[in-house]
Formats: structure tokens, C-alpha cells, sequence
């Protein structure tokens, strides 16, 4: 009897490794696809992801110093871009592993989850590019007087930029990470209330690590994440009050 529990055990988590893989691979494919569509748009693209700190550039202008420093930067773009605009379809793949994992009520969820995720990436990212980046290079850009003038590179640029959108773009998924924790039984309410102090600290040390060496980049990242966990903190006590209210409503049927 032990070894037959034993053996469906290894077969379930067997299953799970074999789902992850399959979504996994999903994933890549969508990504791929994605990447290649925005390549062929990536000259426009570049010229807006330039423009927060062409203000402050000679002549409005990256430099280069590589044959292929230009081209990979392109292609660089192509792939944060492809990130964003396959948010939908590979956030439908996180969903479709997580599912089983909740009750058949919740299951339904499926196009809140899409919208919110997606929403909430984009969100975080526009967040980084109308107003942590200007008020980045507001500060970095103007800090010592201006008788020195900056020669930024493009992959300099290139990686501050995405590192920037793509850290607020995962932050900003806070809210959706806690509240699908909440669904799974994982947290509660009760829990986060009480361990708001280490959630904080958590949050604040995630910012640190995640954004730029400096405070301003941090502060800018930790406010929204706060925020954000307070919003995720009354959603998760909503679902919770739903989830009770439904039990009680079939204990009386």
C-alpha cells in the first residue's frame, strides 16, 4: 500500500515537471515569434525607448564603439519588446499550470487573470518609462554641474533601460502573485496583516538588489510595491470572504 502511494506520488509530480516543461517550451515558442515581429519595427521602437535621455545627449545621440554594438542592441530590444507584447499568451501559460491547483469556481478566473497580469506588466513598465527614467536622468544626468558631457553608449543605455522597464514590468505583478498565493491556500488575510513588517522589508530589499545603485531608482521602485501589497492584502481577504460564504452556502444545502 506504501509503495502504490509512493508510486502515484512520483507519477503526480511526474505530471506537474511534464506540464512545466510543455508550458516552458509554449513559452519559448511565443517568445521567439514575438521577437521577430518587433524586430522588424525595432528602428522606431529604438527611437522611442531614446528618447528619455536624449535631452540630455550632444546632439540627441547614443555612441557606439563595435561593429555589432548597434545590431545587438536591436536585437536586445526586440526582445524586451517581445516580452511585453507576448504578455498575454505566455501569462495564459503560467495559468493553465497553476489552474489544477484551484477549486473549479476559481478556474473561471481565467480571463481576469490574463487581463490583470498583462495589465499590471505594462503598467509597470510605462511606470518606468514616463516617470522613474526622466526622474532617473533628471538627477543622474545634472549631478556635478554640466561642464562634463556624457558619451553614453548604447549598450550602456540598452542595459540600463530594460533592466529598468522589466524590473517594474515583474514588480508591478506583486498584487497578482499574492493574490493567486491567496486562491492556492498558500497565504491569507490574517497572515500578510501580521507579517506586514517583513513583507516591507522584503519589498525594500527586493528594490535595492533589483534596480540601479542608487537611492532615487529605489525609492521609486519601493513606493509602488508597497502600495501594491496593500491593494493585494483587501484583495485577498475579498476571495477569502467569497471562498466562506460559498462553503456555508452548500454545508446548509
Amino acid at each position: 500500500m506504501r509503495s502504490e502511494e509512493l508510486d502515484s506520488k512520483a507519477q503526480s509530480l511526474y505530471e506537474h515537471l511534464a506540464d512545466l516543461r510543455k508550458r516552458l517550451i509554449n513559452c519559448a515558442y511565443i517568445l521567439v515569434i514575438a521577437t521577430g515581429i518587433c524586430y522588424g519595427f525595432s528602428e522606431k521602437i529604438f527611437n522611442f525607448v531614446r528618447a528619455p535621455i536624449a535631452p540630455y545627449l550632444p546632439g540627441g545621440g547614443l555612441i557606439y564603439t563595435g561593429p555589432l554594438d548597434k545590431f545587438i542592441a536591436h536585437l536586445k530590444l526586440a526582445f524586451v519588446c517581445g516580452i511585453l507584447v507576448s504578455c498575454p499568451f505566455w501569462l495564459y501559460q503560467v495559468w493553465k499550470f497553476i489552474a489544477p491547483g484551484l477549486y473549479a469556481k476559481e478556474r473561471r478566473y481565467t480571463l481576469g487573470f490574463i487581463l490583470s497580469g498583462t495589465g499590471l506588466f505594462l503598467l509597470g513598465a510605462l511606470f518606468s518609462y514616463y516617470i522613474a527614467l526622466p526622474m532617473a536622468f533628471q538627477f543622474l544626468m545634472t549631478f556635478g554641474g554640466d561642464i562634463d558631457k556624457p558619451m553614453i553608449s548604447i549598450d550602456q543605455y540598452m542595459g540600463f533601460f530594460t533592466q529598468m522597464c522589466l524590473m517594474f514590468g515583474v514588480a508591478f505583478e506583486l498584487p497578482l502573485v499574492i493574490v493567486v498565493l491567496g486562491m492556492l491556500g498558500v497565504v491569507s488575510q490574517a497572515f500578510l496583516k501580521k507579517n506586514r513588517r517583513y513583507a516591507i522589508m522584503t519589498i525594500a530589499v527586493i528594490a535595492a538588489v533589483i534596480t540601479p545603485p542608487d537611492l532615487l531608482s529605489m525609492i521609486m521602485m519601493l513606493a509602488p510595491m508597497w502600495l501594491l501589497f496593500e491593494i493585494s492584502v483587501v484583495i485577498v481577504g475579498v476571495f477569502e470572504n467569497k471562498r466562506d460564504l460559498a462553503q456555508r452556502i452548500n454545508e446548509r444545502e
